[in-house]
Order: structure tokens, then sequence, then C-alpha cells
């Protein structure tokens, strides 16, 4: 499938891209629509990023949070974690920035029709998990089971509260969402998100597991999984939080003999441990 960056003469060279709408998500993310120029389609892959550059500031890679099956536009949600973030945080809808991508291989939706999916997501991980959540119920009759869990420090760092409501709402998703220090008007499950994983009736044939979150969530969820017998090649997640330059020159995210930004950022457990990669 063609994409922005192979339509590029040079895989260095930013696309000159629109900002159409800001949402202030928490006080640390906001997420950001941009829109390519003559409505271009991004054409990319759940589990993909672009890098964002902003002339003057520096550059930085994204996930992109937003399925290819929704309008000419996608979607970014970025955490104010730097200089080049921190300048984004203060653009506004008409603002310019520059796009390079998508890059990476991300979730293969194909391997995955008519499997369970079980999308387990901590904090800002539910961004690129928001892109195959998306996907997958577009495509709903493709799949099986789509059974969501979704974990956050707190009441006030929950991202996309209307898609939430939505995903909550529908007979044909099961929604899960714990916090670890609640708040006074609180009401759902408090503690780590591993808690909300024993509860669970899988298929454990017909299962695929998606995890997206901090380093130190890995560890656990995998724990978690293996408990519940779970096999190795059924598990995904994603590495993306090692990329830099997105082209597999700056070594920056090289794992042995694997490029995170060119292999990853999604990678089957079996893989990883091939790589003799620490979770």
């Amino acid at each position: 499938m063609e994409n922005v960056a192979q339509k590029s003469k040079d895989l260095y060279t930013p696309v000159i891209a629109t900002i159409t709408q800001v949402e202030t998500l928490t006080l640390s993310e906001k997420r950001f629509w941009i829109k390519l120029p003559r409505n271009q389609k991004l054409n990319h892959q759940p589990g993909q990023f672009v890098e964002v550059s902003i002339f003057g500031f520096g550059e930085a890679p994204i996930s992109i949070s937003s399925s290819p099956t929704r309008s000419h536009g996608f979607e970014l949600t970025v955490r104010r974690a730097g200089r080049l973030t921190d300048k984004m945080h203060r653009l506004e809808a008409g603002s310019q920035i520059g796009i390079r991508g998508p890059f990476g291989h991300g979730f293969d939706v194909n391997l995955f029709k008519g499997k369970d999916i079980l999308f387990v997501a901590g904090g800002i991980g539910l961004a690129p998990l928001k892109s195959l959540i998306e996907y997958t119920m577009d495509k709903r009759e493709d799949y099986g089971r789509l059974i969501i869990l979704y974990g956050a420090k707190n009441p006030k760092e929950i991202l996309y509260p209307a898609e939430i409501e939505e995903w909550s709402k529908r007979d044909d998703v099961e929604f899960h969402i714990t916090v670890d220090r609640p708040d006074e008007q609180w009401q759902g499950n408090v503690g780590v998100i591993t808690t909300l994983i024993p509860p669970l009736n899988l298929d454990l044939d017909n299962t695929i597991a998606t995890i997206v979150g901090p380093p130190v969530m890995y560890k656990f969820v995998l724990m978690a999984l293996k408990a519940k017998r779970l096999p190795d090649a059924n598990i995904y997640m994603s590495l993306e939080r090692r990329m830099k330059c997105g082209v597999g020159k700056c070594g920056h995210c090289q794992i042995n003999d694997s490029y995170v930004c060119q292999e990853g950022p999604v990678y089957s457990y079996t893989r990883i441990k091939e790589l003799k990669e620490a979770i």
C-alpha cells in the first residue's frame, strides 16, 4: 500500500501538514487532528507511527491514534514531555507541522481476523491501541470478542472520555477500566491493570492479546497472561518508546539484530524472546 513516506522522493523530507483541531485531554496530553495536503490519506496500519517536526524545535516519533478506516485526516495524541512536545502543545488549529511516514510495522489486522482480541492499555499506551480498537470496531464482522482493559494512574489522567463512554455502552464490546489512585467521585475498579485479567474467561487458542503501556507494565501483564496459559505466539506488544529517526539510520532503537522503527514497533512476544529483550 502506497503511503506518504513512499511518495516522497526523500525519506528525510517532511510533508507539510495542517492541524485542523486540538483537544485537551489531560494536564499532560492533547489530541491533534492532522490533515495532509490535497486531502491525501496517510494509509497507515494500526500501530504505526509518524515523525513529527516543528521547524526550529526538532522532530520526534509519535504513534498514530486513529484508524485508517476513518476520514482523510488522522489523529496524534501527544504527551508534553520535552522541547518539541511542549511547543506542539502551544499550537492551535491552522498551524502547520512536518510529517514523515508512516513508518514501521503495526498490528497485523489480517492475521487477527476471526480471533478474539484482548486490548491491554496502560496510560498513554491507549493512544496507539485506539487505532486498532477503532479498526476492529469498524470491521466488526471480521473479529470475535473485543475485550478492552484500560488502566490509568487516577481519574484525571483518563484519555478519550467520549470514546470510553461509547465503548462502555456497546453490546459487542467488553470494556473494563481501573485506576491506581481514586478520587472521591470514582466509583469504578481500583488497582493496577493486572487486577482486571484474572476474572477473564478466555478462549486461549483463539485469543490475541495486544499490549501497550509504560515499560514497567509489560512484565506484570505478561505474568498475568502466562498465568492464564495464553500462548506466547498470541501476545503482541509495542516497543515504540525506543524509536528516534524512523528509518533505521541512527541506531537508537536497535535491539540485537532488529531495528524497532523498521521491524517493529509491534512485535510478537515470541520474537521479543528471540531478541532476548528484557521486558
